[in-house]
């Protein structure tokens, strides 16, 4: 009996989940328009001025009175990938364009993705939606309206609006049929790094148990497999990116990711680290584990920390606990991996970054998670710069495999 009023109350609380979205959409896009009625010239306009789409301003300060039409067709950008593999610096790289806003994490986004994977998984569920009158097409159109609403109200206008939740690409081929214009970044990364990242930054991850190796490469490589099928079954759609070439070689794959998504190209997006909170430049999170990093030039510091960090028996059966690596192109059995050679430029920005050149600024510092000892490298002597050199040259001259 108990059981019973367990189900029929879970059942119930459901029903209320998914009509409350589709009614969160609605009134949040009719309170828009009765505010913006009121909104001065040159701001965003009422939805009934546009004939069922909405506009705002430009990003670039070029011609700020006249707006542009924004709705769930226009070209919008997804970023995502298993965290700690690169999403924050794809992102502040893009939002350095004066064409791109990206901004913070939601956190909002993904979760609601995974309440409405939720409902359509059961198929009792559905039919009791069904029934309601909550049908797959009233729920779609109320998440294009509440999911758009978050991606273009969060942060500044631009003429391309991008996302960067990074497990929101585990709903791709959703996102792809309700946004059909939209483009999706899957940052792929060593998940042997990405773990050792997670877990030595104490970054907090739901389902991940930081206190185990193995159950962490677990998870990864459950994520990595679940968005890497989507991402090649929308082959058009989606550009798979492996951090370690972004990092190695940033120019040459910012023009590939820059052409995949219809973008002209700026040298801005080379050096997003100078443009770090300036107006219609890189806004960063005080309180995401990735700023006191994102605030250096691309350089190659943190791709091989892992080595030696991985407890043995984890190591050892590396081929079995992530498979996935070996299909992504990494080998799971190489301690340490020769990923390439870096650019020059990078191979300078690395340099500049083991001189400590480059500090958490003061209005990032405020209420701010990250430490004094996080954010500040002690300045290595001469000698100590030389030996880095030569490990990178050394390392340098190793054959690519690719």
């Amino acid at each position: 009996m108990i059981g019973k009023l367990k189900q029929n109350l879970l059942v119930a609380c459901l029903v209320i989940s998914s009509v409350t979205v589709f009614y969160l959409g609605r009134h949040a896009m009719e309170c828009h328009h009765r505010i913006e009625e009121r909104s001065q010239p040159g701001g965003i306009l009422p939805l009934s001025a546009l004939g069922g789409s909405m506009r705002t301003t430009l990003r670039t300060g070029q011609n700020l009175s006249a707006p542009f039409v924004y709705n769930k067709d226009m070209p919008l950008i997804f970023i995502g990938g298993v965290p700690r593999s690169g999403t924050t610096l794809m992102r502040a790289m893009l939002d350095a364009h004066p064409d791109v806003r990206c901004g913070e994490e939601t956190r909002v986004i993904p979760r609601i993705l995974a309440m409405k994977q939720m409902w359509s998984r059961s198929g009792r569920e559905k039919m009791r939606l069904d029934e309601a009158g909550v049908t797959d097409e009233v729920l779609d159109a109320a998440m294009q309206a509440f999911l758009l609403e978050i991606i273009v109200k969060h942060g500044e206008p631009a003429n391309f609006l991008c996302n960067k939740d990074p497990f929101a690409l585990k709903s791709l081929s959703y996102l792809a049929k309700i946004f059909p214009r939209a483009k999706f970044v899957l940052m792929i990364r060593d998940g042997r790094a990405s773990v050792h990242s997670m877990i030595s930054r104490k970054v907090t991850i739901a389902g991940f148990d930081l206190g185990s190796y193995r159950d962490c490469l677990t998870k990864w490589n459950r994520a990595i497999e679940t968005m890497y099928s989507q991402c090649l079954e929308a082959y058009d759609k989606c550009l798979p990116v492996h951090y370690e070439e972004l990092v190695l070689h940033p120019e040459k794959w910012m023009r590939t990711l820059l052409k995949f998504l219809n973008i002209p190209w700026n040298d801005a997006v080379l050096h997003h680290e100078q443009l770090i909170g300036k107006a219609g430049g890189v806004s960063l999170s005080k309180v995401e584990r990735s700023t006191d990093q994102v605030i250096k030039p691309v350089n190659v510091e943190a791709l091989s920390k892992w080595v030696g960090k991985i407890p043995a028996d984890v190591v050892r059966d590396m081929a079995v606990i992530a498979p996935m690596l070996a299909t992504l192109g990494y080998d799971p059995h190489a301690n340490p991996p020769n990923y390439g050679r870096p650019d020059p430029k990078v191979l300078d920005n690395t340099r500049r970054v083991f001189k400590g050149e480059f500090q958490l600024p003061d209005f990032l510092r405020e209420q701010s998670q990250f430490s004094t000892a996080t954010c500040r490298r002690p300045l290595l002597t001469a000698q100590a710069l030389v030996s880095v050199k030569r490990c990178m040259q050394k390392s340098a001259e190793k054959p690519n495999p690719s």
